[in-house]
């Protein structure tokens, strides 16, 4: 598996449950303390994420990171 496929699908996962919860990019940005321009990067998979910061963006979702990267691999 290529690891930029990888990303982009994380990002999509990253992307669905934000929208779920009715959040803009920006206003989700604010809240976890990350720029929105770097947040919207991981959206897209421009950016290949540490597991750290994925932690975070998944606290600020409320999810687990087994979760989101479960619907990466589906």
């Amino acid at each position: 598996m290529k690891s930029h496929a990888l990303q982009k699908r994380i990002g999509k996962a990253v992307r669905t449950r934000r929208e779920a919860l009715g959040i803009s990019q920006e206003a989700f940005a604010d809240q976890i303390k990350m720029h929105r321009a770097y947040y919207g990067a991981l959206e897209r998979g421009e950016k290949n994420l540490q597991l750290s910061t994925l932690e975070r963006v998944c606290a600020g979702l409320g999810s687990r990171m087994a979760e989101v990267i479960g619907d990466a691999e589906r």
